[in-house]
This record gives C-alpha cells, structure tokens and sequence, in this order.
C-alpha cells in the first residue's frame, strides 16, 4: 500500500540530519561559478537598456575585465615556473657522439616552456596598446558624458596592477634568464642545419632584451601611453581615486587595497613625467598625502613569499624614467629591508622617528600586539551576531509584526555582515602583512639548527622556521582560528539571512531614488536641466514602482502636491537586490553629478571645490555611492566570504624554492606544520580546540593550486606535505591524549594520605585539558575529503593499551615475584585511564585486552602469561631462596642462600606515558612500590589474587601440589639413603653429660660423612615444601578475605538498585 506524499513529507521531517560534531575548522570546498555579483554574469549587456549611452564604456569595459583574466593566467604561469634545466641530464664522456640527440630533445623541451613566454611578451605589447587607447578615450569631446565609471576605473586599476606583478615576477624569477640561456644555446646547435631562421633569431632577441630588461612592461606601457595625448588627466583622476579610497578606507576587501597601494607608484611615475605634470599633480594631490600614504605602508604584499615596497617602487623606478623628477623624489623613501645592517640596527629609534610615524610598524605589522583587541572584537562580534540572528529567527515566527521593527531588525543584521566582512578583511590583512614584514626582515640571529643542516635551506629558515618567535606562533594560531570561526558563522547563517540582506538592499537603493532624489528635484537641481535629467535618469534604472503604493504619475509634480510628497513614498520590502549594471550605472551618474564631466576638477572626487552642490546634499551622494560598493560583495555573500577567509598563501613558497635550488622544504620549514607542531608541543591547553585550524591552511592552498594557479604539481606536493604532516599530528595527537589521561588516572590513584603529607602536593595534580571536542571530530576535511579522527585516535588508543600492557608485562619479567604489587598498581591505573577515555571514545574493553595480552582468550585455557610467570619465578627464585620470617608472617630473600642464576630479560626501557604519565608521578607511585619489594606478603597475595583472578587461579594451585608431589617423589629415595647411611640403634643418652654432652654425642652418631651434601639437599627440599604449603595457607586467607570482599560488594549494589 502506497503511503501519502503528505505522510511520508511528515516522516521525513521528524529526522534530524544534525549529529553533535563540534565546529573546530573552517569552511569546506564548494562549487561555485567563475563569476559572482560583482562581475556582471552577462557582460553587461543589459545597460544598453537604460539608454545611457554606455555601449562604447562598456564594451572598453569587458575588453579590460578579459585581459585582467588573461594577465593573471599568465601571473599563475611566471609564479609557479621551475627551472627545466635543473631536470636536464648531463651526457658522460662515453657518450659524447650522442650530444646532437641531447640538444635537440633539449631545445624541444625548452621550446614549450619558451613558448609560454614569447606570449606574455607579446600579449603585453598588446594589453599596453589596449590600456593606453582606453585612457585616451575618456578626453575625446565627442563623449556625452566625459567622466569615466568606478567600475572603469577599478578595471584599469587592477589592470595596471597585475602588470605590476608581471613585471615583478619577471626580474625576480632568476630560473627565468637561466633557461633560456640554456635555450639560446641549444638553438645556436641545432639550427644550424635549418633554413631561414632569420626570423627565428629575431624573436629569440627580442625575448632576450624582454627578459634581460628590469620593469620591461612599464617601461612598454610608459611609452605607449604618451604615444597618444591627453593621457595626464586621467591619470591624475586614478591617482585621487586611490589616494581617496585609501584615506577613507573605501576599499571593503583587503584585496582592493593592496591594488591600490601596488599601482599608486607607478600612477605617481607615469603621470610625473614633467615639471609642469607635477605641480598639475600636486594641485590635486598635496605631496604630503602620498607620502604619508607610502610612510604608513613600508611594505606590502605581493605574492604569498613575495613583497613589494611603494617608496622603494618608486626609487627603482625613477632611474628608468628620466623624466621622473626632482620635484617627485622626496616621495622616494628608504624602505626597512633596503636599510644597512648599522641602520637596522637603529632602526626602532631613528628611522621610526624620522621617516614613520610613531610607535607604528612593529606594532602595526606584528599580529601578537593585536591579538588582545582582535580577541575582544571576535567575543563582541560573535555575540552581537547572534542576537541579530536570534532577533531574525524570531521575527519570521511571527505573524503580523511592526512593519518598522521588521526593517529595523533586517538593516541591523545588514550591519552586522557588513562588519563582520570588515573584520575579516581587517584580520587577514593583518597576516598577509606579517607574512610580507617577515620575509623583508629575516632572522638575523643565526639559529643552532642551521649547523645541521647543509646550508640549502637557510634561507627559508630565516624568513618562516626561526622568524617566529613562541608568541607569534600562538598569536597567529588565535588568529587564524578567529577568521575561520567566523568565516564559518558567516557562511552557515546564508540562507538564514539572505533575504534580510536583499530585502534592505532593496530598501536602502528605493529609499535614496524615490526619496531622497525626489528632494533633491524639487530643491536643489529644480532648474539644472542637466544635473535634473541625470537624476532622473537615475530613478528611471534603478525605482522599483511595483513595490511602491504611492507611485507619481510624472517626474515633476505641481507645486499644490509638493506638500503631500514631501513626506516620502512608501514601498513594500522586497528580496530584489540591483544588478551589477545597476549599480555601476548609479555610480557613473553619482560622479557625473559631482564632478560635472571635468576630469581637471580639483577637490578629489567629493570635494566641494568649485561645486554648486549643497553640502548636505553632497555628503547624502556620497553615503550612498560608497554603500553601493558594499552591495555587491554583499550580494555575492560566498564568494566575499571566500576570499576574506583564504590563508592558502601561507603555504605557497615558489620564489624561496628557485633561490634555494631544492626541489622542495622539509616539513619543518613549512609554515602550516610548524603552527600544528607548536600548538602539540606547548602546554597552553586552551589552543588545543584550535589543532585542525592551521589544516585549513593546506585546504585553501590546494583549491587555489587547482582553481587559481592551475597547475597539479602544486596539489600533488600539497597532498604529500598533507599526508605525512596529518600522520604524524595524529601520532602526536594520540600520545598527548594518552599521557594526560593516564597522568590523571595517576594522580587520582594517588593515596590522599600521601597527598596531605608532602609539601608540594600540588606537583601531582594535573590541569584540566579539553578534549572532548576534538575526540568527537568523525569528519576532518582535508583536501575535499572527509577523515574520521574519532576513528583514527581510537584505533591508536587500542593500539597503546595494548603495547602498554605488553610493556608491563615485559618489565614483570624481568624482575622478582616481589614486584607484583608494583604491576598491579600500574595495570589499575592503565585501567583507570581506559574507563577514563572511554567516556569519549569506543574502545576496546580492558578485560578483553587484558587476556589477550595475558594468551588467555581461549575456552578451554586456564593458563595465562602472568600465571605462567608467576609459577616460574616460585620455581626457580621464591621457593628455593626465600624464607619465612615467622615474626613478620613474610617471606624474605635469604643471605645465606646462593641464587640459582636464571636466563632473565633485560629491563625493557619505555616513555613516561607507559608508566604513570610524567616524571612527579612516576616518582611518587615508584616509592610506593619500594615499599613492598624487599619481601612477600599478604599485600603480594592480594595482587596475585586480584589479577590472575577464579580463572587461572586454580592452575597455578593445582602447579603448586604438582610441585609438592614431585618434590616428595624425588626426596623419597633421598631420604632411604640417608637413613640407610645412619647407625642401626641408638641407645639412651648418659644422663651425666648433660644436654652439650648429649647433642655431641648424638652428632657423632649422625655423622653421614660423605651424605652431608645429601642432607642439605633434602632440608632445601622440606623447606621448599614448608613454604609451598604456607604460601598454599595465604592464598586461602585471601581467597576468603577476597570471596567476602565480593559478596559484600554485590550486597551493597542490590540494595542501591532497590532504592
């Protein structure tokens, strides 16, 4: 019978798909498009709707966004490039007739790498020519509306920067001129059998001038740029936009600007190349605001293992352009790493009070001086974040709630994400800085590790494995679990709050073109035709009329309706965020409005010089043309978040490989390894929830290695790097677990009358450690896969449980019966630590462990290894050399006695984890089994009992009477002998010798001569079978003592479980 679908629909949603496995990583890998909302998915395509006259900007537009995209494909082919010849093999003498073949296969070879090359040469030729017709196009008097977008302007920003790092890769990159070299020599062998090659040797020389020439590409874009006139103006434009947006901190995402600072140097150089453009430039820009700028930024980052410094930018390249002149050089500053060893010295004094503001860089750059303010903004953050959330969760439960709170609550959480991607941008930041600061100033102090080494990797070491200090360590550990905690937070409330982002969006855009606009209309542009048409232009793309309950009937009301409108439209919340085009249209009509189509417009972009705009009116233009820039990162929520939480470059190590000449770092140099390792090693028990964080790092770097930089080489050393680094934290992470429980299981064993009697009794407590979290982790993602650690640590604890018994045993073996206390008390706290443990994972029972250690897991076998051992050492060391003290009621080793030497194993050597956990401990519990090594007693009885237990109990008795038996049998015949060697009768003592007289002469009588040796044989064998049965006499005490023990015992639980 088939069930309802609203049944079954009911069925399902009494299931919960949620298990209680803790968030301790960041964000997994997803599946996302190429391009988000802050790209246009359409190319645009739908601006030519709003008439606007846009095609022409737009089609410059999509032309630049293409080659932004080819240049860094290319960027990704420069990084990653590994020299080829190092690969190349080198022909014996023997084989000298085959050197045609090996040049030949080389050239081949080298060719395709070659190849690479010759197309970034000529496509930068071409993105030159491109970027330089674009900028001109901007001063033609043709153009309706002269100024350029934002978006525009970004695009030729970000442009200019991945040329920038073109150029940088190429004169770092020394495999680059190496290979081909070796190219160029191969070709001169081989092309000597081949024709017209004219054209050949034309293009190798021009790659070679390409690749020999420092900053080729600027110098490229240099010269066509001024090709062409009136380039000036929109390079002053680009240089206020930057210098704007860094002042203001209009760049929302880190990326941004770090765009900025690379490309404000070489916007400075190219629009100086005059006296007369330098005094233009500072009538914009005041020298001081740039410098000020590249004080405050010494050094920024470039790429993951590569920096860059703005002023020494600036410095280089002022020698390749004559014209950059004296006028410009002060903005040409010394930069930290560019400092003599004398100057760096000084540097903290001098150079800080000079050059820098005060008390800025190390603070600035170093996250340890941060971490105690970012620990209190993620506390803020986090639980603000969830009584928005909170709040939100509550308003879609009711039923007709207050229109305003609704909007309130939804802006309020619009806030909130906002913020939330400002500190994460703010956080990151902040690592890639410390990263960039780290690899301009490498350790100094020369670290006693480097003498071990061969001196290949000192570099590397001096930048990354002895440039951070224990604080650093635990500061970027805390940090980095802060961007992925919150990156996480971020990304699981997306479809909690998605449509409170839109919904207020879509508030905030309606809001400011059907209100606010319509009072700039009737007020201040009532009669500027021209500014009026632009505002109306503006309501016409972006009004949503649909959502309005009060909709105009034309753009310009009659005065008598003044009144009525001035109280503003009402319009309904909608989920309809503006597209990409929208609000690039709406940010091109808000900078044509102010800047009135003069690109000379002094003021900078906002500024009130020269304008007829009203302040007020201003200062609302400009609120919402830079809200406009936060919508689309808004919108595009994942990706945003993406980006903000990506710490793969933490890895990345491409330009320390090459000046290294290794194929690659050991794991210990890795920076990821080396935050695992520290938080393993270190005592701090609160980074313990954070072990999995720097993983994510690995994860990062290998989806930029596949999505960004596209090349499997990189991956596949990642997934090694990540497989030997993850092995080795699990054994790791298995021994600090396993030594703190078994500490603890310890020092709760521990007598509490001893405790009260020492005077440092605090040494044998052990500090509380969490982790319970991390123990209930059943899928680590690691490179797109889901690991089970819960697993993996269980089958390790099985693992140790049973080589720890193993050990015990092994140390029982090579020791007298007199230690059997001793290894009951560690075996009861081995058990301790397995009831301990097992409160969080599934292990194996102890018991099971314990007789499978034992050899006694069969049915039918009632013997065990300690059984076996135990009747061993009886036989051959208790029964024949001690004796029973009958004061004490204990047996000692006699002195009298010579011990029979027995084949004994040597005292296996183990951790301290194998004992009581650590030293104080291990110390303790020792001296108690001192105690009981000098003799056998009852306490020795009770553990002999307690661990061999009813079942192999009775074999070592029933061993014990077949030993009694046979020792009879064999001091039977003795026995004869020595009476037969006796005299026949004896008489009665004379009564007048006295008792001295009587014992001679009963010695005389019983003097065996040659069976004295016999005699000792057989009183050695009756002692052995006095003690056997005593012995047999305490096992009964405590077989009864032990059954009542029992009963009472189970009394005790009957009578819990009847109440």
């Amino acid at each position: 019978m088939a069930v309802p679908v609203e049944e079954a629909i009911a069925a399902l949603s009494t299931f919960s798909l949620e298990d209680d496995q803790p968030e301790v990583q960041g964000l997994g890998a997803w599946v996302a498009p190429d391009r988000g909302a802050t790209i246009s998915p359409i190319e645009y395509n739908d601006i030519a709707a709003y008439s606007l006259s846009l095609s022409e900007d737009t089609k410059a537009l999509n032309q630049l966004n293409i080659l932004i995209q080819e240049a860094k494909e290319m960027t990704s082919v420069l990084y990653t490039y590994r020299s080829c010849v190092k690969a190349l093999p080198q022909l014996p003498d023997s084989m000298k007739h085959s050197q045609a073949e090996l040049y030949l296969e080389t050239y081949q070879v080298l060719d395709l790498e070659m190849s690479r090359l010759r197309e970034i040469q000529r496509w930068q030729v071409s993105a030159a020519s491109k970027l330089a017709a674009d900028m001109q196009r901007f001063s033609r008097p043709e153009r309706r509306l002269n100024g350029p977008s934002i978006t525009h302007l970004w695009s030729i920003l970000k442009l200019l920067d991945v040329l920038l790092q073109l150029d940088h890769l190429k004169n770092a990159k020394a495999s680059i001129p190496n290979d081909f070299s070796w190219y160029k020599r191969t070709f001169t062998q081989v092309s000597a059998q081949w024709h017209d090659t004219d054209s050949m040797r034309e293009e190798l020389d021009d790659l070679q001038i390409f690749l020999s020439t420092r900053w080729a590409i600027l110098l490229n874009l240099h010269l066509e740029m001024f090709r062409v006139n009136n380039v000036e103006d929109i390079l002053q434009v680009l240089i206020v936009f930057a210098v704007e947006s860094l002042e203001l901190d209009f760049a929302l995402l880190f990326p941004e600007r770090y765009i900025l600072l690379r490309v404000l140097p070489v916007l400075v150089v190219l629009a100086t190349s005059s006296e007369k453009d330098v005094e233009s430039l500072d009538k914009r820009v005041k020298m001081n605001r740039l410098i000020n700028i590249f004080k405050s930024d010494p050094v920024i980052p470039a790429f993951p293992d590569l920096h860059l410094s703005p002023a020494a930018i600036l410095k280089e390249l002022s020698a390749y352009f004559p014209k950059f002149t004296t006028q410009a050089r002060p903005l040409s500053l010394p930069s930290p790493h560019e400092l003599s060893p004398r100057d760096a010295q000084e540097y903290p004094l001098q150079f800080f009070f000079q050059y820098l503001l005060p008390n800025l860089l190390l603070r600035r750059y170093l996250i340890v001086n941060h971490i105690a303010a970012t620990r209190a903004e993620h506390d803020d953050f986090s639980i603000r974040f969830a009584s928005s959330l909170n709040q939100l969760d509550l308003l879609k439960t009711m039923d007709g709630a207050d229109t305003e709170w609704c909007k309130e609550v939804k802006a309020k959480m619009y806030d909130m994400i906002v913020e939330g991607f400002q500190l994460l941008s703010r956080w990151t930041a902040r690592v890639w800085e410390q990263c960039a600061w780290k690899f301009s100033r490498p350790c100094k102090d020369q670290a006693p590790e480097l003498h071990e080494y061969s001196g290949l990797y000192a570099d590397y070491e001096k930048v990354v494995r002895f440039n951070y200090n224990a604080e650093e360590k635990k500061a970027l550990v805390e940090l980095i679990s802060y961007i992925k905690s919150i990156g996480s937070m971020l990304q699981r409330s997306d479809p909690l709050v998605a449509d409170a982002l839109w919904e207020t969006i879509h508030a905030e855009v309606q809001d400011f073109v059907q209100n606010t606009l319509a009072t700039m209309l009737r007020t201040t542009f009532r009669r500027k035709k021209d500014l009026s048409r632009i505002l109306s232009d503006m309501r016409t793309l972006s009004a949503d009329w649909m959502a309005n309950t009060s909709k105009p009937e034309s753009e310009f009301q009659p005065l008598q309706q003044e009144a009525e409108e001035s109280r503003g439209n009402y319009f309904y919340p909608r989920a309809v965020p503006p597209s990409a085009a929208q609000v690039h249209c709406l940010q091109f009509l808000i900078y044509e409005v102010v800047s009135g189509g003069n690109l000379r417009k002094p003021g900078g972009l906002f500024g009130n010089s020269g304008s007829e705009i009203p302040v007020d009116d201003l200062k609302q233009l400009k609120t919402f043309f830079y809200k406009l820039g936060f919508f689309l990162h808004v919108l595009d929520y994942s990706a945003t978040i993406a980006t903000l939480t990506d710490l793969g470059f933490l890895w990345f190590r491409e330009f320390y490989l090459e000046t290294s000449r290794v194929i690659q770092f050991p794991i210990e140099c890795s920076l990821p390894w080396m935050l695992v390792d520290y938080v393993i090693e270190t005592p701090n028990a609160g980074l313990f929830e954070s072990i999995l964080m720097p993983f994510d790092i690995y994860n990062d770097a290998a989806q930029q290695a596949l999505a960004v930089l596209k090349q499997r080489f990189l991956y596949d050393e990642i997934e090694a790097e990540v497989d030997i680094c993850f092995d080795i934290f699990v054994s790791k992470f298995c021994e600090i677990i396993f030594t703190y429980y078994k500490s603890l299981a310890a020092s709760e064993l521990l007598d509490s009358s001893f405790l009260f009697a020492v005077e440092n009794g605090e040494k044998f407590s052990v500090l509380p450690m969490r982790f319970s979290t991390l123990l209930k982790m059943t899928r680590v993602r690691l490179l797109g896969r889901a690991v089970d650690l819960r697993c993996l640590i269980t089958q390790r604890m099985n693992r140790a449980f049973r080589d720890n018994l193993e050990f015990l045993f092994d140390r029982f073996e090579s020791q007298d019966i007199c230690a059997i206390v001793e290894l009951e008390n560690l075996i009861n706290i081995l058990r301790h630590t397995h009831a301990l443990l097992s409160k969080d994972l599934s292990i194996d029972s102890f018991n099971i462990m314990f007789n499978e250690m034992q050899e006694s897991i069969s049915l039918v076998s009632y013997s065990s290894r300690l059984a076996y051992q135990i009747w061993t050492e009886m036989q051959n060391d208790f029964l024949p050399t001690f004796i029973l003290c009958n004061t004490t009621q204990r047996f000692v080793r006699s002195q009298k006695i010579s011990a029979i030497p027995a084949q004994k194993p040597s005292m296996p050597y183990a951790k301290a984890s194998f004992y009581c956990g650590n030293q104080d401990l291990n110390a303790a519990h020792q001296s108690f089994a001192r105690l009981h090594s000098g003799f056998f007693g009852m306490p020795h009885m009770f553990s002999i009992v307690r661990l061999l237990g009813l079942r192999s109990l009775p074999w070592l008795i029933r061993a014990l009477l077949d030993h009694i038996s046979n020792k009879i049998s064999s001091l039977e015949p003795l026995i004869t002998g020595l009476q037969e060697a006796s005299s026949k009768s004896t008489g009665l003592l004379p009564f007048d010798g006295g008792i001295a007289g009587c014992i001679r002469l009963i010695k005389e009588q019983l003097n065996w001569g040659s069976k004295a040796g016999l005699k000792e044989e057989i009183l050695h064998g009756i002692k052995e079978i006095g003690s056997t049965l005593y012995w047999m006499g305490l096992i009964d005490i405590v077989l009864a003592k032990h059954s009542a023990k029992l009963v009472e015992s189970k009394i005790v639980r009957v009578g819990k479980g009847k109440e």
